[in-house]
């Protein structure tokens, strides 16, 4: 089915998105989505007109009004590079092909959007006044924090239109359907990944990463994005995941009575924690890694190992894998100058957390 580029005005956004924005200063802050493309399921009717990011986001969700979000620039769109490995992971991943169909990506730039396009995805392209979004961003470079906070106000409204997500960034690999892994236990508002984790799934001192969460869409995580997002001006020079984790350590969690869940790093790992078990792990993160090479070249590892793992699987016509495997997690020699063969996995700790370029 084709896609079709739709142009958007200024006009359709929320009057609360533009008071917040008018609360925050600088005119990068006020993000607008400018086209989108999507391919529309037939099954779905309805008599109230929408606007077109409405569209793009009933065209990628589930019957639950469920679906996964990404964000993309040039630099990770490019041939062979991030989106392209992204991608890989879901059709390699267990029980995770049908994932793609409700992966909806917000593109920052108009190459990175084109390219979307090409691959036949959902697409939302997000402009943001006085910003060039295309390049590279180093970690904690000013661009880069333009670019995450923008971000994060763009999920705000997505919540408010009732919508729940997986928020993802590109360079986390989806070995199995994370859907399937998440908890359901006390219908939590929020499930956040970790840097490290210290065994308690609802300990507020777990170090949050926010390349990996999902949300639920109600009042509560509305409000924690609003207040997140409204912290920006009061936190110059720190990434939104340091601010949120300020507001955690703060008790925003207790004052909203949010149910948060912090995810075990032994299914939700990432290159800040070792010891991975590919009979065991759902997603893995490249975090604690600075730039898109050496990010590449370990996640490569890690989806070569993969591919060797379901190789040894247990040969049934699902073609689930086998926990039993010998297969080894393979060193993380592109990010920390690991070897193979080396008597250590990592000197993970010592390095900064999360050092993710989008």
């Amino acid at each position: 089915m084709d896609s079709s580029k739709i142009h958007v005005g200024f006009w359709f956004g929320l009057a609360s998105l533009m008071v917040l924005d008018l609360l925050s200063s600088g005119v990068w802050n006020r993000p607008v989505w400018t086209s989108v493309s999507s391919f529309p399921r037939q099954n779905k009717t309805s008599t109230i007109p929408k606007d077109e990011l409405e569209e793009a986001l009933e065209g990628a969700s589930m019957e639950n009004k469920t679906l996964i979000i990404g964000v993309v620039n040039k630099a990770y769109t490019k041939e062979g590079s991030m989106l392209d490995l992204f991608l890989q992971s879901f059709q390699l991943g267990e029980g995770t092909q049908f994932l793609r169909n409700h992966l909806l990506l917000i593109a920052v730039d108009q190459t990175a959007f084109d390219r979307c396009n090409l691959k036949r995805l959902h697409c939302c392209k997000l402009k943001t006044d006085g910003v060039d979004f295309s390049g590279e961003k180093v970690y904690m470079s000013n661009d880069f924090l333009k670019m995450m906070w923008s971000r994060t106000l763009f999920l705000t409204e997505v919540l408010r239109r009732g919508y729940n997500f997986i928020f993802t960034d590109m360079d986390v690999m989806w070995l199995r359907n994370p859907f399937e892994r998440l908890s359901h236990e006390l219908g939590e508002d929020l499930q956040i990944s970790c840097d490290f984790y210290n065994g308690q799934p609802l300990d507020w001192t777990n170090p949050i990463n926010t390349g990996f969460y999902f949300v639920a869409s109600n009042k509560k995580t509305i409000a924690l994005f609003d207040t997140w997002y409204a912290s920006k001006n009061e936190s110059e020079g720190m990434k939104e995941q340091d601010v949120l984790g300020r507001l955690i350590r703060e008790g925003v969690i207790q004052q909203l009575d949010l149910r948060v869940r912090f995810l075990d790093t032994l299914y939700f790992g990432g290159f800040c924690s070792s010891g991975k078990d590919y009979g065991k792990v759902v997603t893995i993160h490249a975090n604690c890694c600075v730039t898109i090479k050496p990010k590449i070249r370990d996640l490569r590892a890690v989806l070569d190992g993969w591919i060797k793992f379901r190789g040894r699987s247990d040969g049934t016509s699902t073609g689930k894998s086998n926990s039993t495997s010998t297969v080894l997690w393979p060193s993380y020699e592109g990010c920390f100058g690991i070897k193979p063969n080396s008597t250590s996995t990592s000197n993970q700790t010592s390095t900064p957390s999360n050092q993710t370029l989008l």
